[in-house]
């Protein structure tokens, strides 16, 4: 375990060195022209520009700019905002939109996660029944309208039927982040839902499954005991990921619902060419995308301590 840890934290460094590296030469390929805004072109002279350039070090070799680029990475300066919020400290500028998105995630992640796992074994427990159908009906629903179409039933139905406020606000946010939190669980249920019952269905044709009931143990007992803990094992793995990508913000739903979180951020950074949080957003997600394959790797091992994460040539 802690050899496989070790191993996997270098491949994670790596990877997340290798990405950071890339975004980087991609922003230093953009015309300098970008670094001004649209007044400041037509306010400088070429002499205040190629000092503002200097300045700012973008003068200065590739292979410099980039030896400075990881220095500032390793004691965790992330620079500063330059459209954004001009002069503001990326970390702070990125730090309360990621809180909203966090919190947001956080609950429609657990929601989700409750009622989808019991929708799903409900379906495979009732099998080609109503509660079935109703269950599969739903999941090819959320899975076939876009997100827009179900965002928009669910703003009328809850805000006209239920009261609900149609943006989220600041002042009210318990209330202002209802339909929000709906809206982000709909399609997480369906695909939890879709993927217990599929693995339970499959579980319930083993031949352990005939044994255990020739033995005479409870269709209950059958159904938590094995059937749900054998089926939650290839689950699992992919339960961390969703979570923290969750957690990361949602473009569309934000967007929908005027939500001052991390989903539009990183689209208007790139529109407003804001080389530093752009940067520090890639790295911050693909952070949230390695952790979140460590973790889903680590949780499968604790359900089943029957996997071993490596063997005897150190494979999965």
């Amino acid at each position: 375990m802690l050899k496989y840890t070790v191993k996997r934290l270098l491949q994670s460094l790596v990877t997340i060195f290798l990405i950071a590296t890339a975004v980087f030469l991609m922003m230093r390929c953009l015309p300098t022209d970008y670094y001004f805004t649209e007044e400041q072109l037509m306010k400088f002279t070429d002499q205040q520009k190629t000092a503002a350039l200097e300045a700012a070090g973008l003068t200065d070799p590739i292979p410099t700019q980039l030896v400075k680029f990881y220095n500032d990475l390793l004691h965790l300066d992330f620079g500063t905002s330059r459209r954004i919020q001009n002069g503001a400290p990326v970390v702070k500028v990125i730090g309360k939109k990621f809180g909203v998105s966090m919190r947001l995630g956080l609950i429609a992640s657990g929601i989700s996660l409750v009622i989808g796992v019991l929708m799903g074994i409900l379906q495979a427990a009732f099998k080609d029944k109503v509660f079935d159908w109703i269950g599969t009906a739903y999941t090819v629903f959320v899975n076939a309208v876009p997100s827009l179409v179900s965002y928009s039933l669910v703003l009328v139905f809850g805000s006209k039927y239920l009261g609900f406020p149609t943006l989220y606000s600041t002042r009210n946010v318990s209330a202002s982040s209802v339909l929000p939190i709906t809206c982000l669980s709909l399609a997480s249920i369906a695909g939890y839902a879709l993927w217990t019952r599929r693995y339970m269905v499959d579980e319930l044709t083993r031949d352990y499954i005939k044994l255990a009931r020739v033995k005479g143990l409870s269709s209950r007992e059958i159904m938590f005991k094995h059937v749900l803990r054998n089926a939650m094992v290839p689950m699992v793995q992919y339960i961390p990921q969703s979570i923290l990508l969750t957690v990361g913000g949602s473009l569309l739903m934000e967007r929908f619902f005027s939500v001052p979180g991390m989903g539009p951020l990183l689209t208007d950074a790139i529109q407003r060419y804001d080389l530093n949080v752009v940067q520090t957003l890639v790295i911050l997600y693909a952070v949230l995308g390695i952790v979140g394959v460590f973790l889903g790797d680590v949780l499968m091992m604790v359900v089943d301590p029957r996997i071993t994460l490596t063997g005897k040539e150190e494979a999965r």
